[in-house]
C-alpha cells in the first residue's frame, strides 16, 4: 500500500446502505418533529443581544443534556442483516435433501423436498431480519427525537430566564 493512501474495504455493502438509511431517517424525523423554537425578545433586547443569548443558551443546554444539535446524528452499528433469504435457504435445503435422498435411494425427490423447506425457512429468516432492521431504525429515530426534545426544553428554559418568550 502506498504511503499516505488509505485502503478501504467494504466487507458487507448492505451494512453501509442500512446505516445510511438509518441516518437519513433520523435526520428527516428529527427535522420534521424537532424544529427550532421561535424566540421573541420581551424586554426590548437588541438583535445582537439576542444572538449572544442564543449562543450562551446553546452552550448551556448542550452541557446540561449532552446533545449538540449542530452535530450530525451518529447511528450505532445496525444488527447484522440476514442475506440470501429464500434462495439461499432453498439451495442449502436442496443440497441437504439430495444427500439424505441419496441415502434413502431417491436423491431427486430428497432435493426437491429440501429445496422447498429450505426456501420457506430462508424466507422466514429474511423477513425476521428485515423487521429487526426496521425496529432498529425506529429506535434510532426515537432516541434522536428524545434527545433533541430534551435539548430544546433546556434551551427554551435558558432563553426564558433571560427575558425571551419562546414558542
Amino acid at each position: 500500500m502506498e504511503q499516505g493512501k488509505a485502503k478501504w474495504q467494504i466487507r458487507n455493502p448492505a451494512t453501509y446502505g442500512i446505516a445510511a438509511a438509518v441516518i437519513a431517517a433520523v435526520i428527516s424525523a428529527g427535522s420534521a418533529r424537532a424544529q427550532d423554537p421561535y424566540v421573541y425578545p420581551s424586554r426590548g433586547q437588541s438583535n445582537e443581544q439576542m444572538e449572544q443569548d442564543k449562543f450562551s443558551c446553546y452552550q448551556w443546554a448542550k452541557g446540561q443534556t449532552g446533545f449538540d444539535p449542530m452535530q450530525a446524528p451518529q447511528a450505532s452499528a445496525p444488527p447484522q442483516q440476514q442475506r440470501g433469504g429464500a434462495l439461499r435457504g432453498a439451495a442449502g435445503g436442496a443440497a441437504m435433501g439430495a444427500a439424505i435422498g441419496a441415502i434413502a435411494g431417491n436423491a431427486g425427490k430428497g432435493a426437491a423436498i429440501g429445496a422447498a423447506s429450505g426456501g420457506i425457512i430462508g424466507g422466514a429468516r429474511q423477513s425476521q431480519s428485515n423487521k429487526q432492521q426496521e425496529q432498529y431504525a425506529q429506535q434510532q429515530s426515537a432516541q434522536y427525537n428524545q434527545q433533541r426534545g430534551d435539548y430544546n426544553r433546556a434551551w427554551g428554559a435558558c432563553m426564558s430566564g433571560r427575558g425571551y418568550t419562546v414558542q
